[in-house]
């Protein structure tokens, strides 16, 4: 029988055993034909690989990710995936199309042509997430129908507005979701569960269509999605000792999957992608076996993407050889049967431009500013004032709100002059030039000044700083890089980042990217941040969805309460 590829002489995972097995790999047409002990008396291959007792994995399966929160396209984000092993994903192209809406995940989707990795997409739900923010773009009822006829969209994204959802019969989230219930039955439905949802309000939420999530973990409130039959994507924060130790002990892994969610570009460089999570899985004491299947099987399933995930016959031919399975060292990755990815070879990446439409490069609408745009009016008497601020806190992206003095003179708020930093942030579409103000504190910067484009979910301008001077220099630097990132102290550039496709995308190649991401990283610590990821921290201070004050341009955020709060505590 004529083959393209046999594999001898490896360990096959299989899938459906959870097991190892000693035998030969025949695949034909790009797919698995045959596992097995037949050989060259069965089979006349193109290729004979000698696997010389290596353990044979299928390609890891990343089915809840955002590829713009690395900062690069789809080409760049494909080549970190190959040498990793991850060979399929399901990005939701979130950020962009809040930037650039249905246009934007359109543009991704084209982007992602002819990358070595299939990358398949989610369709963004949330756009804009609330009615709380401004955001370049949105997405409704008929951009979803729209996107549905892309066979590469094979899930609506995750449902974010919970509050709503619960609250609001008539809101757009649950508008969206009836309509994807009635029209398209059979599609996945993707979550963003809050731990505060438990009991009657995790039921509720699951009724609406909703039965997944991929949010931080606790136990109670994990136990109590895993009870209900939810489906768990277990991202790195939430691979805590604890958490870890229910999935090991209990028997849930048709329950839960591995994904990165969002990965930072330096320690994508560093670390790896998927297979960091499946390696530190093991190393946390889960049999390697279970940490493959959770990377590989279970969320293809999940994703109802049942030619791949396991290594068997008429399943794409998508596979890793691993040359030791506890340190979960790739040696060499196939796609459809063809070599992909060779340790042992030279593997690199060119610098490719222009790779969206020239509207993308073209996002940022605002004019310079100075110290001036970062003084606070209010409308208070002369003297000390109770005012919300916002802490920042190592461990987590959620945040605090505190109640705290600060003094007030000439209509006024004297920042400067207080314990805490200024946060501020401006509408950048020229929409309505909306700004709105805030007070911080906690893990965040003592000095200087940081702003950034790259602010969930809405990416308009956001400024954070203890000095205005430094503030407007930080601002004006991305404003004129139409994106991206600057650190600024005492009215030196200490690091910028410019990322110029839509304000929150580079087309530097990922090794060059990843050097840029951790210089920035060093530069916002020293400026006194505290935090295990810096730039996801900042990025997330404008996300109206994540606990507990947030800001965007209409002002500060309750999320819990999900309504505009004024600076002073009435």
């Amino acid at each position: 029988m004529n083959i393209e590829l046999l594999v001898k002489n490896v360990q096959v995972f299989n899938a459906y055993m959870k097991r190892f097995v000693k035998g030969n790999v025949a695949v034909k047409d790009g797919r698995f034909l045959y596992i097995g002990s037949r050989a060259e008396d069965t089979f006349e291959a193109e290729r004979v690989v000698d696997g010389a007792g290596r353990y044979m994995i299928p390609g890891l399966v990343d089915i809840h990710l955002h590829i713009e929160s690395t900062m690069v396209t789809p080409k760049t984000f494909s080549f970190g995936l190959i040498k990793n092993g991850v060979t399929t994903i399901v990005s939701e192209p979130h950020e962009m199309a809040n930037v650039c809406g249905v246009e934007g995940v359109k543009e991704m989707i084209r982007a992602s042509e002819g990358c070595t990795a299939d990358i398949l997409y989610a369709i963004p739900s949330s756009v804009p997430a609330t009615p709380l923010e401004t955001t370049g773009g949105e997405i409704d009822i008929a951009d979803i129908d729209e996107l549905l006829q892309d066979e590469r969209v094979i899930c609506l994204g995750e449902i974010m507005n919970s509050v709503d959802v619960l609250r609001d019969p008539d809101c757009k989230t649950n508008r969206i979701l009836n309509h994807v219930r009635a029209n398209y039955p059979n599609l996945v439905i993707e979550g963003h569960t809050p731990k505060k949802l438990v009991d009657l309000d995790l039921a509720r939420f699951m009724f609406a269509g909703v039965d997944s999530d991929h949010t931080e973990q606790e136990v109670a409130s994990m136990r109590d999605r895993l009870y209900n039959g939810m489906f768990l994507e277990i991202q790195e924060k939430s691979m805590t000792r604890d958490i870890m130790d229910v999935l090991i002990e209990e028997d849930v892994a048709e329950l839960f999957c591995f994904v990165t969610d969002d990965v930072m570009a330096d320690t994508f460089v560093q670390d790896g992608h998927l297979n960091h999570l499946v390696k530190k899985a093991i190393a946390m004491g889960m049999k390697p076996e279970h940490a493959i299947y959770a990377a590989t099987y279970t969320p293809a399933r999940r994703m109802q993407l049942h030619d791949r995930g396991a290594i068997a016959p008429n399943k794409a031919a998508d596979f890793i050889l691993l040359g030791d399975l506890e340190q979960f060292r790739i040696e060499a990755v196939y796609k459809h049967g063809r070599l992909a990815y060779d340790a042992q070879a030279p593997y690199e990446q060119e610098r490719e431009e222009g790779q969206f439409p020239p509207h993308f490069y073209r996002s940022v609408q605002l004019q310079p500013m100075s110290a001036a745009d970062f003084e606070v009016d209010v409308k208070a008497a002369d003297g000390e004032h109770l005012c919300r601020v916002m802490e920042v806190k190592n461990g987590t992206t959620n945040t605090t709100e505190l109640h705290k003095p600060v003094q007030a003179e000439a209509g006024k708020l004297q920042w400067e002059a207080s314990p805490f930093g200024l946060i501020a942030t401006f509408e950048r579409y020229g929409k309505n030039g909306n700004r709105a103000y805030g007070l911080i504190t906690g893990n965040t910067i003592k000095r200087g000044a940081i702003a950034t484009t790259y602010s969930h979910d809405n990416h308009n301008l956001l400024v954070v700083g203890h000095s205005a001077e430094d503030m407007a220099l930080a601002a004006n630097t991305v404003i004129a890089d139409q994106g991206g990132f600057c650190v600024v102290e005492e009215g030196r550039v200490l690091a910028h980042v410019p990322l110029p496709v839509g304000g929150i995308l580079s087309e530097e190649p990922l090794s060059t990217f990843g050097e840029t991401i951790k210089e920035l990283r060093a530069a916002m610590e020293s400026l006194g941040y505290e935090h295990y990821n810096p730039i996801m921290s900042i990025s997330t201070h404008s996300l109206p969805v994540s606990p507990a004050l947030k800001l965007t341009d209409l002002g500060l955020i309750d999320t819990h309460a999900g309504q505009v709060v004024p600076l002073i505590v009435e």
